[in-house]
């Protein structure tokens, strides 16, 4: 591993880390305080510090449920996957021990308050992800459930998404519906957030890549990224020479790693990147699922 890279694994590790801050502030400062269910697992650590009398506290519940996820995870999906998750559990667990449940909410007004917190939620996770990142919780369920069953990954998160905040109605201390919409206007504002800053989060992009260094850039990313190359007879027009270009699909958020490894190995290299949707088949959507 260069230098370059090292720099790029602890500059990711680092946003990673701080990212989670916000995330936990909102839970503790903002949304148990109003009594207002969030999605994912964090959501149904709520329900556990509600249903116990507020006497497990957030931190705890989740730590312990992401352990065993992660766990689970690593036996079902291997650890690579998992490493990541783990520092992100670490560190969310950190923050929501630091940031400790508010008496009275940071921002007053609930409507107010599931806009603002859902956009910086949002934004938190979209930076998380961007930096291939996660904070464990429904996100390795989801990979599970993605891996085993015909389920896309959007799909397995919002029906543990409505299946939380549904539950929430049994607790003494959600005396309202309103608060169940709440909590449904809460996710919904997250995951267009978490959307936004990832630009559109599940686009995938096709590059074609024109380097003398193809076999190299293409064991590269076949190693690193873990997508499929095909390479594609050319001839340049005015050299008469026949070479190989470069043909992939990634998702959006793989692509500036492309950008890294191709400027690493041939700084020279001309890359064409474009935006499409769509993409079905192994290590994108299911075909399966279209179909139906």
């Amino acid at each position: 591993m260069t230098k370059k890279q090292i720099f790029i694994e602890i500059r990711e590790l680092f946003l990673i880390a701080v990212c989670v801050a916000p995330y936990a502030l909102v839970v503790n400062q903002v949304l148990v305080p109003h009594a207002i269910v969030g999605g994912g697992l964090t959501g149904l650590c709520e329900i556990i510090y509600f249903a116990s009398g507020e006497v497990i506290p957030i931190w705890l519940s989740t730590l312990v449920i992401n352990t065993i996820l992660l766990i689970t995870g690593i036996i079902l999906l291997g650890w690579k996957s998992c490493v990541r998750a783990l520092w992100g559990i670490v560190w969310l667990t950190i923050w929501l021990r630091t940031f400790s449940v508010a008496e009275t909410p940071l921002i007053s007004d609930p409507f107010m308050a599931i806009i603002l917190c859902g956009l910086v939620n949002g934004a938190s996770l979209g930076l998380i992800y961007s930096n291939n990142g996660n904070t464990g919780g429904t996100d390795i369920v989801a990979m599970i459930v993605n891996k085993y069953r015909h389920v896309s990954m959007g799909r397995a998160l919002f029906m543990v998404d409505v299946l939380v905040i549904s539950s929430a109605w049994f607790l003494p201390q959600v005396t309202k519906f309103e608060q169940l919409l709440f909590g449904f206007c809460f996710v919904f504002i997250e995951s267009q957030a978490v959307d936004w800053v990832m630009s559109r989060g599940r686009q995938s992009i096709q590059f074609f890549i024109f380097s003398k260094e193809y076999d190299r850039i293409a064991d590269t990313i076949m190693k690193q990224v873990g997508r499929g190359v095909t390479f594609l007879d050319a001839q340049g027009a005015y050299s008469k020479q026949d070479t190989k270009l470069i043909m992939l699909i990634v998702r959006k958020s793989e692509a500036i790693r492309i950008f890294r490894i191709v400027h690493e190995i041939d700084p020279t290299a001309f890359i064409s990147e474009t935006p499409t949707r769509g993409v079905f088949g192994q290590g994108f959507e299911n075909l399966q699922n279209e179909a139906r």
